[in-house]
């Protein structure tokens, strides 16, 4: 035999992915229930894309490399031959949609009204709160260019959020069009493609730089504390002061009051203009859909996938106190967000095709609704347990735990090797609302012992004299068989 030892793998979640235990899952569960049931009452279809799509068809985000893989998660479906095509995991679900509606257009209804949520993966370094590895819900409408198709999306967005366990008030969508910016670049002259992009990268660092920072980045450039230097757009002082005061100026309290200080802004540009009428679209249909301000606000400052977005951009910014684990306040920010994209599905079929949608990451909500002390859905349960004393008796315990299933509740029997005390540690690990007892005098007599779990952690936390609120043995009695079920069904309803 060899003296070399056994290579023995460290035990270790691979970097920028993670393990979720019965907590998460549920609260994924039920957030995902409760928007899927809101998102099909406004009339959309679920649907289901594939985890891979070819490299091509996920779009301009993958870089020009032999290897597509910056990104994204690469392979070649057939790499033995030249001709093997590189198949990546989505980064989303909107450039699966793209390329579903592009495919099955002939087919489909028109406009085309979706929803889906499932796994992406991005091939990106993780930080706290983001993996390369997460869920995503989203809703869109393909082929409809009214800007009312935006409004329902928001409208549903909002009802979404609420369903999902944001109290109306809890989240605002901030509302912007990138018309708007584009029409206030035609004002100050900015026509060059390259040019507008740095400016709208500018303003959207607006929350992180202040409007010192942007007005550096407008001008001929910023330095920061490292040292790096980003050069800026180079606009004149008069035109940099112009977007500033366009995009820092305080919302008014009402939809229609942002909408008058936004055109006093603008200045009668054709974008603009055209921006405007679109806002005061939105505004009509979130009126007489019930969207009050207080859930659905228009702001300038909002930009939102500069290469992405053709239009209409939304945000939802959560507005709920939120701490972390050390009861420090921090802020959460947004929730989720969309916009107009009307240049996506034109991709693969060379004609413009109009779309619209909204996207929230599921574990960021979830997240952000324990922040703020909320937990989604109930609390997880664990099942009843059934105490093992003998091997003799093994049957009888089963037969208990079926008798319990039988009557609509989770049980199950312990099968370790362990004695009485572990095994009820074992149940309070798996917050098991109650323990049945089952000895032979037990099985005798037609009773079971059940230990009410729930209520012994109550009172735990409440008496001064723990060996005393031991001997008494709270929450514990012994009943009849027949009556087991009725009485687990009383713990089990508090």
């Amino acid at each position: 035999m060899s003296d070399t030892p056994a290579f023995r793998p460290q035990a270790r979640s691979p970097r920028g992915f993670q393990d979720r235990r019965a907590r998460d899952l549920r609260a994924e569960r039920t957030i995902l229930t409760a928007v899927a049931e809101v998102y099909e009452r406004f009339g959309f279809e679920a649907l289901e894309t594939s985890a891979f799509e070819y490299a091509d068809a996920l779009g301009k985000f993958l870089p020009d490399s032999d290897r597509p893989n910056e990104g994204v998660f690469a392979l070649q479906d057939d790499p033995d031959t030249e001709n093997g095509q590189w198949m990546a995991l989505r980064y989303d679900l909107t450039a699966p949609l793209a390329r579903f509606h592009a495919q099955n257009r002939e087919t489909l209804p028109k406009p085309f009204r979706r929803y889906a949520f499932g796994t992406v993966w991005r091939n990106e370094k993780p930080g706290p709160g983001r993996f390369r590895e997460f869920i995503q819900c989203d809703a869109d409408t393909v082929g409809s260019a009214r800007p009312e198709a935006d409004a329902e999306i928001i409208a549903m967005a909002a009802e979404g959020l609420e369903a999902a366990g944001l109290p109306r008030g809890a989240a605002v969508i901030k509302i912007n069009t990138r018309k708007l910016l584009n029409g206030l670049l035609e004002a100050i002259g900015v026509s060059e493609p390259a040019q507008k992009l740095v400016v709208l990268r500018a303003v959207d660092k607006l929350d992180r730089l202040g409007p010192d920072g942007v007005r550096e980045l407008l001008g001929e450039g910023r330095r920061d504390v490292s040292g790096d230097f980003t050069r800026g757009a180079g606009l004149p002082a008069a035109a940099s002061e112009r977007v500033l005061a366009f995009v820092t100026s305080p919302v008014s309290g009402s939809r229609l009051g942002t909408l008058g200080r936004i055109a006093d802004a603008i200045g009668g540009s054709a974008s603009g203009d055209k921006g405007l009428e679109d806002l005061y679209r939105i505004n009509s249909a979130l009126d007489r859909l019930g969207v009050p301000e207080s859930q659905a606000a228009f702001d300038s400052t909002i930009v939102r996938g500069l290469e992405y977005y053709t239009g209409c951009v939304f945000e939802a910014d959560l507005l709920l106190d939120t701490f972390d684990e050390q009861g420090r306040p921090i802020r959460f920010g947004s929730v989720g967000g969309g916009g107009r994209y009307d240049d996506l599905v034109a991709r693969f079929t060379g004609e413009s095709v109009p779309a619209t949608g909204f996207s929230f990451g599921v574990s960021r909500l979830v997240a952000a609704l324990r922040a703020a002390g909320r937990e989604p859905g109930a609390a997880a349960r664990g099942p009843v347990v059934v105490i093992a004393f003998n091997e003799a008796a093994m049957a009888d315990y089963f037969a208990i735990a079926g008798e319990l299933r039988s009557g609509g509740i989770a049980a199950e029997v312990y099968l370790g090797a362990s004695g009485m005390k572990a095994q009820m540690k074992y149940a309070d690990r798996r917050l098991s609302p109650a323990a049945v007892i089952v000895g032979e005098d037990e099985l005798a007599a037609g009773t079971v012992t059940v230990k009410d779990l729930d209520l012994g952690r109550t009172l735990a936390g409440q008496v001064a004299d723990n060996k005393a609120w031991k001997s008494e043995r709270p929450g514990q009695a012994t009943i009849p068989r027949v009556d087991l079920v009725a009485h687990v069904h009383r713990i089990l309803e508090g």
